[in-house]
């Protein structure tokens, strides 16, 4: 098994994702020692943030997947049918 080549649009990639992180982090004032010293802390905090900022959201979520779901179900199980034959 031979591991994937590394191209040179990755790594900018990966250099514009780091840059965007430490930028949020810097803004909003979390140190890289800290998050590093209190790993699982500061995995609760970030958990505890997404529920008070998206916590809204979740309802909508799970009142659409009642409707959207089972439509998508249908037409996934339609074409794998369609495909057999």
């Amino acid at each position: 098994m031979s591991l994937p080549r590394i191209s040179g649009s990755t790594i900018v990639k990966l250099l514009i994702a780091c840059f965007v992180v430490g930028l949020v982090l810097a803004v909003l004032e979390i140190d890289p020692m800290d998050l590093l010293r209190d790993f699982k802390g500061t995995v609760e905090s970030i958990a505890r943030w997404s529920v008070d900022v998206f916590g809204w959201a979740f309802s909508y979520i799970l009142l659409g997947a009642v409707i959207v779901v089972p439509i998508w179900v249908a037409v996934y199980l339609l074409r794998m049918f369609r495909n057999r034959a």
